[in-house]
């Protein structure tokens, strides 16, 4: 098991910086736009996607873990950190950001991946599930429900409607004016990761962050899609922390309906939404075991 997170604070510090030490840095690039990502190890190749607000460094435990027996790659999301960070507003679809894991699997000369997603990231992932089924050995989201399972819980489930009202404010157009920026890192644990999580908000686009909520979240009324999604093909891994506050588990329910092939689901009873921060040896151990599994 992964005993990064009960080491004293001054050895996690050491642990990270060691971990930083031995990442490469490398840029794909999709038409116009730089894709920074952080690569380690050899193997079968893990491609790891981060939510809102966090950047590449954010699964640094789980890939310190698993670098030993695969190629594991994280990368700034665009508007994040190191990528470019488009002003358009459209650059930031959903097809836009599935054609950015597209060129960093391109990059890593891979023909398939595992896509691991967490929040905006795990969104990203199903959409590359669903859109570019060629390129996914397998698939694993952390705390983001499948997207049609999204419309059907803001149109019908109150709850969730409630919880999601945050939205409003982070789609107004001028919400990255308002936005306090120290509330970035404030969510962060970890004082040594903490520092490294304000550095990589500070040089990111509030905008093209907020972006992401402004083009692909469901508008006001929300509806239930009335076609079915593409199926994903791919086995897949759902680990969701169930007092996550934004996305509620009942966003789980039915899921299976979607997914044509072996379907896991693993909850954390006490666990929020940052579960790959939070309870990175539990997450880190589950993924290990399943990817094992697969062979």
């Amino acid at each position: 098991m992964n005993t990064i997170a009960a080491l004293p604070l001054a050895d996690t510090h050491a642990a990270l910086c060691a971990f930083e030490a031995v990442v490469e840095h490398h840029y794909a690039l999709n038409d116009r736009v730089r894709i920074h990502y952080a690569a380690a190890g050899a193997g079968p190749l893990l491609v790891f996607l981060h939510g809102f607000p966090d950047h590449w460094l954010g699964w640094w435990q789980v890939m310190d873990k698993l670098r030993a027996d695969y190629r594991v790659v994280a990368l700034d999301m665009r508007g994040y950190n190191l990528s470019d960070q488009p002003a358009e507003q459209q650059a930031y679809a959903v097809s836009e950001l599935v054609m950015d894991v597209q060129a960093v699997v391109s990059h890593e000369d891979a023909e398939r991946a595992t896509i691991i997603g967490h929040d905006w990231g795990g969104f990203v992932a199903w959409h590359v599930a669903m859109d570019a089924p060629a390129i996914v050995e397998s698939l694993v989201v952390l705390n983001m429900p499948h997207p049609w399972a999204i419309s059907r819980e803001l149109a019908s489930n109150p709850a969730q409607q409630k919880a999601s009202e945050y939205v409003k404010l982070f789609s107004h157009p001028q919400s990255h004016l308002q936005f306090p920026r120290e509330r970035l890192a404030a969510w962060v644990n970890d004082p040594a990761f903490k520092t490294r999580q304000q550095q990589a908000m500070d040089n990111s686009s509030l905008n093209g962050m907020l972006n992401y909520y402004r083009v692909n979240w469901p508008t006001p009324p929300c509806r239930q899609h009335a076609a079915p999604p593409p199926k994903v093909h791919a086995p897949t891994l759902l680990m969701h922390g169930l007092q996550d506050p934004y996305a509620l588990p009942a966003g789980l329910n039915d899921v299976w309906q979607w997914v044509d092939n072996e379907l896991d689901i693993y909850t954390l009873p006490e666990a929020a939404h940052f579960i790959q921060h939070d309870h990175a040896p539990a997450v880190t151990a589950r993924l290990q075991q399943w990817l094992a599994r697969r062979g």
